[in-house]
């Protein structure tokens, strides 16, 4: 499934989306970024409260195909703007982390 798809499909509100037609192929849930960084795949859609400028710098470092903000969190504008520049979508989510990752565990 696309981006588009599962921001779709979860009712994620677009934030910075950079390229939409990136696959969705897996899933992470991490807030301390070292450990996202290790273990988080290309493709996954990472999902995370973390809402600092370093989400862009563990996302460009782990590729993941989305990133995920839940719980209602949204960073600064800077944050969204170096996104942008880097091509890494941001989506945020009203929902706390356990139900979009239930929701998208679901979809995939």
């Amino acid at each position: 499934m696309t981006v588009a798809e599962m921001a779709k499909e979860l009712s994620l509100k677009p934030l910075v989306a950079a390229d939409e037609t990136r696959e969705v192929t897996g899933g992470y849930a991490g807030d301390l970024l070292s450990w996202v960084m290790g273990r988080a795949q290309s493709g996954d859609a990472w999902v995370t409260i973390m809402s600092n400028a370093n989400i862009v710098a563990v996302a460009t470092l782990a590729d993941p195909s989305a990133v995920i903000l839940s719980e209602g969190v949204l960073p600064e504008e800077n944050v969204l703007k170096l996104a942008e520049t880097k091509g890494v979508n941001i989506y945020m989510s009203e929902e706390d982390t356990f139900s979009v990752c239930g929701k998208l565990a679901k979809l995939l």
